[in-house]
């Protein structure tokens, strides 16, 4: 008996050394978690709102939420019943496949131009003038684009007068759009996603180099065999990572960069521009929940899917 309560007592035991063990971590860890408690978990409890023909009243959110009336998936409906329905997904997943593609390859090779420059002043200068436009909102970035494509007095419409051709209607002619905001959306977010590859980079043991160097290897090969390689798993992760919001758009991306200009809807009309479109005309605060946890529904499925190819793939550069 003495033995067996031995054994039952011995789990708090470990449990309370654990937590000595590692109580300054815990503690560090203590803000994060607060943070994600409030911000990330509590919150959850809203998805009831999607389900819910929801009504705002003086009475607070809980009794709004419990007396609104319930209308299942009838909030999901509208999604699908507008007849750009088609267009709006093919927008929204079309682009995003763009931004995922140009968002490794192009970074990737920034990175590596950046490791080759042997005067870390210059490379310093390099990095920081790619790094601003990633802190400048889309709001400030629009009417810096305006001035260029403004159809009257814009940088682009003067030089093309300049050798005799004809103004364009910038914001009319949706046929530039998508290459305007494709180079837009690379321009400001590259910079980020450099550094990110960038640390990698400068991570990897320097004496790969060297060997490969001592061996007789050009400086391709070295980024073939070495690089490359050592930068998989970073590049994995960040893609499996950005699967996931393949269903979701930059708003400010689409609907300040167009200056929501309507001839423009059929190439920048996303499901987010939608929403708030749809959330402005009707006040349907139950339909617009209803859209977001459609997007993280199906975010979360695409991740567990990518997750599970690159698993059976190298099961090594995997999630979990």
């Amino acid at each position: 008996m003495k033995a067996n309560t031995k054994k039952a007592g011995k789990p708090k035991g470990n449990f309370l050394s654990r937590f000595k063990a590692n109580k300054e971590l815990l503690i560090l860890s203590m803000p994060g978690a607060i943070w994600f408690l409030f911000f990330a978990y509590l919150p959850l409890f809203g998805i009831l709102v999607a389900f819910k023909k929801f009504r705002l009243s003086g009475d607070g959110f809980f009794y709004n939420l419990f007396t609104s009336e319930t209308v299942w998936f009838d909030n999901f409906k509208f999604l699908f019943s507008s007849g750009d329905a088609w267009i709006i997904v093919r927008n929204t997943v079309l682009y995003n496949l763009t931004f995922i593609i140009l968002g490794v390859a192009v970074p990737v090779v920034l990175a590596l131009l950046l490791n080759e420059i042997k005067n870390k002043g210059m490379m310093k200068i390099y990095q920081s003038s790619m790094f601003l436009p990633y802190f400048l909102s889309w709001v400030v970035v629009s009417y810096c684009v305006f001035a260029f494509l403004n159809p009257e007095k814009g940088y682009f419409n003067a030089i093309i007068q300049q050798f005799g051709g004809e103004p364009v209607s910038w914001y009319t002619e949706k046929k530039y759009w998508p290459f305007i905001i494709i180079f837009m959306s690379q321009w400001k977010g590259m910079g980020y996603n450099t550094v990110v590859y960038l640390a990698s980079i400068c991570g990897i043991d320097k004496t790969y180099y060297e060997a490969a160097v001592l061996d007789g290897a050009t400086k391709w090969q070295q980024i073939k065999y070495i690089t490359l390689p050592l930068l998989k798993p970073v590049i994995t992760i960040l893609l499996i990572m950005s699967v996931g919001g393949i269903f979701k758009a930059d708003f400010g991306l689409f609907y300040q960069l167009p200056r929501n200009s309507g001839p423009l809807y059929p190439v920048t009309n996303v499901l987010d521009t939608y929403i708030f479109r749809a959330l402005k005309t009707s006040g349907e605060i139950g339909m617009s929940s209803a859209a977001a946890l459609f997007q993280s529904t199906v975010g979360f499925i695409l991740i567990m899917v990518a997750n599970k190819i690159v698993s059976k793939i190298d099961s090594e550069n995997a999630l979990f």
